[in-house]
């Protein structure tokens, strides 16, 4: 089946499991933990567990307490851009089963922030931890693109725990230029100015690309370290198709995770972590216990899954909770 039209199915009934009489319930029963000991301090947030859902998966934020009901300790909705916008055309996401990864080029397809608002609104589950991950809409200019982030802030800022500052899609036209240390430093400090006007203080943090020199890796460092950002998502997915090279669909454009982009990902942890003291969450291709454990060795105080969720299905959660605490 077509990978994006199977996403939508399994969500589909998911969300019909969970309007049975103890269809909800079964499904915690299965797959999620709640124990005490879990619970893990971070960014001022008290987090149920330590693994979370990655921005992609629900971008709309439509599934929360069904995902939540997986086991997740945090669920990152998104990336939502303030106007709606259909993403690039289909097909638009790829399987590469041999390798364990997927290349998507979505293209921040979104119904806008207005209508996750109306979907976060609705979430019943109050335990959840709820990530936001912000981008800009594709017409929109990287000149101009600070307005696009301000407008997802300000609207989402009641409804969300946390901020990802998004610049790091390879699949917007000119965004991964935005992380550049001036376009990033003037994104990141008028956020932070205008966090100083709410009345709860909500953690922001930057979602960067494996991709980067050594160069942008430090001035990524400077950033989070010289700004009130709270923390880095090490990282995006990868334009490399190194490892990939002998899979047919590698000839596809868009952003590769899953089990290929795990030593990149991995290398950008590794070499930010001696450099701030700053809430590492760490993604890239896990797909089994020993790599979270890795990711938490390298430095990650948090980890989120997606592509390995994908593919080890939702079991995969509660073997990480189990065994990373």
């Amino acid at each position: 089946m077509d990978p994006e039209k199977a996403h939508y199915r399994i969500m589909a009934l998911l969300m019909f499991i969970c309007k049975l009489p103890f269809g909800a319930w079964m499904l915690r029963t299965c797959f999620s933990i709640k124990k005490n000991e879990f619970k893990k301090e971070y960014l001022g947030l008290t987090f149920p567990n330590t693994v979370g859902l990655a921005a992609g998966f629900d971008k709309n934020g439509e599934w929360v307490d069904v995902l939540a009901n997986l086991g997740f300790g945090f669920i990152e909705v998104g990336t939502i851009t303030p106007w709606p916008q259909p993403g690039n055309p289909l097909p638009r996401l790829f399987r590469l089963i041999p390798q364990r990864a997927l290349i998507n080029r979505m293209g921040f397809n979104n119904k806008g922030v207005d209508a996750m608002i109306e979907n976060l609104k609705k979430v019943k589950n109050k335990n959840i931890i709820i990530g936001g991950n912000i981008g800009k809409n594709k017409d929109t200019s990287n000149e101009d693109a600070i307005h696009d982030y301000v407008i997802g802030f300000e609207k989402l800022y009641p409804y969300v725990h946390y901020f990802v500052v998004n610049v790091s899609s390879p699949n917007t036209p000119g965004l991964r230029a935005l992380q550049d240390k001036e376009p990033l430093m003037a994104i990141i400090e008028k956020l932070v100015s205008l966090r100083t006007h709410q009345e709860v203080y909500k953690p922001i943090l930057l979602k960067i690309a494996p991709d980067l020199t050594i160069g942008q890796l430090d001035d990524i460092a400077y950033i989070a370290n010289h700004t009130g950002l709270d923390g880095l998502v090490c990282t995006n997915t990868t334009l490399d198709r190194e490892k990939v090279a002998q899979n047919p669909l590698s000839a596809e454009s868009g952003g590769l995770s899953g089990v290929p982009v795990y030593q990149k990902s991995n290398e950008v942890l590794a070499y930010l972590r001696p450099k701030t003291e700053k809430t590492i969450i760490g993604v890239g291709g896990i797909a089994s216990v020993a790599d979270a454990r890795e990711k938490m060795r390298l430095g990650a105080d948090l980890i989120q899954v997606y592509t390995g969720f994908v593919y080890e299905g939702p079991g995969l959660i509660k073997k990480l909770v189990r065994g990373i605490h």
